[in-house]
């Protein structure tokens, strides 16, 4: 155990001492959240990306402690272990090379090598690696067969030469020579496929004679070859000199010595690096960089959902929801402040139909009627025509004015058609529920995007070519993150929410749920006791995340943890207060002249937990999303036409990929930002300098008509317009 923290606390930069608190606490069924909120003594305040990546690094140490322990069984069990082979084999510090060690001694199917075994073959094959000075054919005729299997000295030469071949194969040196070389210097080359005529966009056009090296390849091209070539558009291969290797291989066989079986035994050498040992190799690196790219798409997805989650909620607002279409009409849903289903209705201002003096009726009419203060557009099909027609229609609002915002729509139709919005809404159609969920996504984005797949909703890039379980996994551990943070109203929340919950699971959301209809609404956190199959252990994870505001007890309301009350109340009556001081100017005045320190000490609580708890009782009510940039509210379409070389514009950072930004100024197509146009300075990855929701000024860099491309800059360089 100690060493493996000591390893985890190189790889990953963080003090021993909180990796062995960190995994501890793990161990004992603690989940990251409660562990990176309320317990940050013991972990020094990390985080829980920082607590995640310990808890990662911990599982892939146990998985090789696990598979060291069974090659040492297994070599022990066939009576070939030596001391120089078990030290080499417990000093090993990773999975790949315990298996380059365990490769001589791992059962196979049967090869080459092995049938020539059978043959009888290989004390000829002894006899060659020990460099004789005899011809080698008059040797090689003694072994001739009557059972005809060997027939010529030709053939017995060659079973030994096979022999010869997979021993060298498995040495472990010349394997980890043949990475250097390959991982190295290796190069990633690509040429048109057999199916390259189904590429009718070009979409694979710069990889049809393209090279580069392996190591300096960047994620998004390696998932782009690796999808051209699972498709036969692309042909793929691995250039590298193996000159080092090869004599590297011959030095192991012949040892520098003149033997007559020397052009045998290179030959053995080159076969054992071009048959066996370079295209092992060459798999290994293709999966590496694989494995590389995978992990950069799901970290790139896994990040701007982060940033989509923890848009601002637009508060205390009635909101019309239209999801956009055509032929079959664009569906509105009207919902008020607390997101109830007020109205539904269906217009048809778009081609073919193009009703659009009844649909400005229907549109105006339902703002007036349930005084709408926002519209929400659903960026998908036709939303370019509904947004120029509501953008009209909005003109006419002589006594106020009323907005409009495009969302993201990605996941709606997935939610609209699943079991739970036909259980929340079974007497609306499909298009009508999706209008619903863009009108909520709005009003809270954190608590309608819960109810949809993290998978479908489309803020990354190549999400469908990286392993889905892994992915997954990544992505419900940010939503969890994301709703632990932001914290949950225990009467208001919904069991999808409910269940991403530190130490809840469905189950458990469901009977919250049931317990709260039948109570009507909880008044204490403390009733959660009451709740089926949430026990103590359960309690203790979820508590601090719920909230109950309105309750019997003030201290619900705020995400101080119920083990905390009793140093949250002491340290009130420290400054003189009581509860019902919360969010109080006097309790910030008391509070700003207390030496910290000190007062925790007094109580015997941590300065971590105590300034936790001083800023619960500051901003009770606080959300974090209410810290970032507020959605762009638009009244007018802008168009292609409009843009003109340094053209400043707001915009919504929408998506953020390798190569850049795609943001939303307005246009039916995000314009794209590249990674050389986001700062003035150099930029490693764009995640560093923006993320999904970002409010940001950008100046327009070019149009393209044609193709309907906008590229923008984050760097000032303005011209004025032509005139």
């Amino acid at each position: 155990m100690e060493n493996i923290c000591r390893r985890i606390s190189d790889q990953l930069a963080i003090r021993t001492k909180q990796v062995e608190q960190v995994i501890r606490l793990l161990e004992k069924g603690n989940t990251i959240p409660f562990i990176a909120r309320y317990r940050k003594e013991m972990t020094g305040g990390l985080d829980e990306v920082r607590i995640g990546d310990i808890q990662e690094a911990y599982v892939r140490a146990c998985r090789l402690e696990k598979r060291r322990e069974e090659v040492i069984k297994q070599i022990e069990e066939q009576g070939r272990m030596d001391p120089d082979l078990k030290r080499k084999l417990l000093q090993a510090e990773r999975i790949r090379d315990i298996e380059d060690l365990y490769l001589p001694y791992r059962p196979r199917k049967r090869t080459r090598a092995q049938a020539a075994a059978e043959k009888g073959l290989e004390r000829l094959a002894g006899w060659l690696a020990s460099l004789p000075k005899t011809p080698v054919a008059e040797e090689a005729a003694k072994y001739l067969s009557e059972d005809k299997s060997v027939r010529t000295a030709e053939e017995a030469i060659k079973g030994a030469k096979d022999i010869l071949a997979e021993r060298l194969s498995e040495n472990a040196e010349l394997r980890a020579l043949a990475r250097r070389e390959i991982f190295e210097k290796g190069v990633i080359a690509t040429s048109p496929g057999k199916n390259q005529a189904k590429d009718s966009k070009k979409v694979y056009e710069m990889y049809y004679q393209y090279r580069e090296q392996a190591k300096c390849m960047v994620p998004h091209r390696i998932l782009a070859v690796n999808r051209g070539e699972a498709q036969g558009i692309l042909r793929v291969s691995v250039d590298a000199s193996m000159d080092n290797l090869m004599k590297t291989a011959c030095r192991l066989l012949i040892r520098n010595r003149k033997t007559s079986a020397a052009r045998y035994l290179t030959e053995a050498a080159e076969d054992a690096c071009k048959r066996l040992i370079i295209p092992a190799v060459e798999r290994e690196l293709r999966q590496e960089l694989t494995q590389r790219a995978e992990q950069q798409a799901i970290h790139i997805f896994s990040e701007n959902l982060r940033g989509l989650l923890m848009q601002p909620p637009m508060k205390e607002k009635t909101i019309l929801g239209v999801d956009p279409a055509y032929r079959t009409g664009c569906k509105l849903a009207v919902v008020d402040p607390a997101g109830k289903l007020m109205d539904v209705s269906v217009i048809y201002p778009t081609p073919p139909k193009e009703e659009r003096t009844a649909a400005r009726r229907k549109v105006l009419s339902l703002i007036q009627t349930y005084d709408v203060d926002l519209i929400a557009i659903g960026n998908g099909t036709a939303s370019r025509e509904t947004e120029s027609f509501i953008a009209e229609t909005l003109k006419e609002m002589r006594d106020r004015k009323i907005f409009y915002i495009m969302v993201n729509e990605a996941g709606a139709s997935v939610y609209s058609a699943s079991t739970l919005a036909r259980k929340e809404f079974p007497n609306l159609q499909v298009e009508e529920r999706s209008a619903v969920s863009i009108a909520r996504r709005l009003q809270d984005p954190l608590a309608e995007l819960v109810k949809v797949d993290p998978e479908s909703i489309g803020v990354g890039e190549y999400q469908h070519d990286v392993p889905r379980k892994i992915l997954s996994e990544s992505l419900r551990f940010v939503v969890e993150t994301v709703v632990n943070r932001v914290g949950v109203n225990l009467n208001t929340a919904s069991a999808e929410l409910l269940k991403y919950v530190a130490g809840l699971s469905r189950t458990t959301a469901e009977n919250i749920i049931r317990v709260r209809n039948k109570l009507g609404r909880f008044h204490s956190r403390r009733q959660l006791k009451d709740v089926p199959r949430l026990g103590p252990r359960t309690f203790e994870q979820c508590a601090g995340f719920l909230r109950i505001t309105g309750g019997s007890e003030r201290l619900d309301g705020t995400s101080i943890h119920p083990e905390s009350y009793d140093a949250a109340r002491k340290f009130l009556g420290t400054v003189g207060l009581s509860a019902e001081a919360l969010n109080k100017e006097s309790l910030r005045r008391r509070i700003g002249q207390l030496d910290l320190s000190r007062a925790a000490a007094q109580l015997a609580i941590g300065e971590p937990t105590l300034r936790d708890i001083i800023e619960a009782l500051c901003r009770p009510g606080r959300d974090p999303r209410d810290e970032a940039d507020q959605p762009q509210l638009r009244a007018d379409v802008l168009k292609p036409e409009d843009l003109y070389k340094g053209m400043r514009l707001e915009g919504t950072v929408r998506n953020v990929v390798d190569f850049g930004a795609f943001v939303d100024i307005g246009l039916k197509q995000d314009g794209l930002v590249h990674i050389s146009k986001l700062a003035g300075h150099f930029v490693r990855h764009p995640l560093d300098v923006v993320h999904v929701g970002q409010v940001v000024t950008v100046w327009v860099d070019s149009v393209d008509l044609e193709k309907g491309r906008v590229s923008l800059s984050m760097i000032d360089n303005r011209t004025t317009p032509a005139t």
